[in-house]
């Protein structure tokens, strides 16, 4: 099983419980479930994740004004939960709650995660804010919130602003165009093999950040983007031709191959924003494309900012 079902089924035998039998006076101000930090909370964990911070747990999330005498009660409550589920044993957790799950208020979970207690976030807080921590703070499941401020919060994460996005992504397929389709074949033509393959890198990491911002969805921490670029549903495919740019070599013949491998990838993209009206270009040249992209931004500040600013 994965992480997330054991959690979740470590919640109804025991959780549920707990929270129903001793604390139901408080009930409608708590929320649950298992969300944040850890492969579990993405569905990527395996046999090997479970050689450090693996346990069978959840969380449970309070608001700021919550008593402090029933806190202290369901910190010590949770605490006594069973040490041992499915053959994985819980981690020992302090009177405040474990770093990743136990008793959490709503607030510090998310100013944490984004800066905000409320996740209300300005423009410049949606452009510095690494996309792995909104990752983290919209992950994972809810299996109840009565209260429904964690639920509000959330929400309002998963929903980055129009000229945010178009921020991002004009500066993304800038880039794209810069280091793969300018810079790539003119550094192999000066023979310097390394920094041709940091130009393919750039190229890629552009190129996953478009795919992830066109399919409204924020890039996990590094270790698990291809993992979960391959689930994505729109452009997956081309996971596999962006693997091979920075897993290839870079001699003339390869060097070659990559070249138009680079261009692929660039039409694919390039389509995929004429066919939804996202540009009025209609070339592969992304740089026509970021452009056109930036232009439809409403806020004028941010429009006539560099067309970078959202890297």
């Amino acid at each position: 099983m994965k992480g997330l079902e054991i959690n979740r089924a470590y919640f109804e035998e025991y959780g549920r419980k707990m929270i129903d039998e001793d604390f139901a006076d408080v009930k409608h101000l708590l929320a649950a479930g298992c969300v944040g930090a850890g492969s579990e909370n993405f569905g990527y964990d395996d046999d090997i994740s479970r050689d450090h911070d693996f346990e069978p747990g959840f969380c449970i999330f309070v608001p700021d004004d919550f008593d402090e005498k029933r806190l202290f009660a369901l910190e010590r409550a949770y605490a006594k939960l069973p040490k041992e589920f499915m053959n994985l044993k819980r981690e020992r957790v302090s009177a405040v709650g474990g770093s990743r799950h136990g008793v959490i208020k709503t607030s510090e979970f998310y100013e944490k995660k984004c800066g905000d207690k409320n996740g209300s976030l300005d423009i410049k807080g949606w452009l510095t804010i690494p996309d792995f921590y909104l990752a983290e703070a919209t992950n994972g499941e809810i299996y109840f919130d009565e209260l429904g401020e964690f639920t509000k919060i959330r929400e309002r994460l998963l929903t980055m602003p129009e000229d945010v996005f178009k921020k991002k992504l004009a500066g993304n397929l800038l880039i794209m165009k810069q280091a793969g389709q300018y810079n790539y074949q003119r550094i192999i033509s000066h023979g310097e093999k390394a920094g041709a393959q940091l130009a393919a890198i750039e190229f890629v990491n552009a190129a996953i950040n478009v795919i992830f911002l066109l399919n409204r969805r924020y890039k996990p921490f590094y270790k698990w983007i291809f993992r979960a670029l391959g689930g994505l549903k729109e452009l997956s495919d081309l996971s596999t031709e962006l693997e091979f740019l920075i897993t290839s070599e870079n001699d003339e013949k390869t060097s070659a191959v990559k070249t138009a491998v680079i261009e692929s990838v660039c039409g694919e993209i390039a389509e995929y924003l004429i066919s939804h009206e996202m540009t009025k270009a209609t070339c592969h040249d992304l740089e026509k494309h970021a452009y056109s992209v930036n232009d439809r931004i409403v806020d004028p500040s941010l429009r006539n900012s560099n067309v970078l600013t959202g890297i």
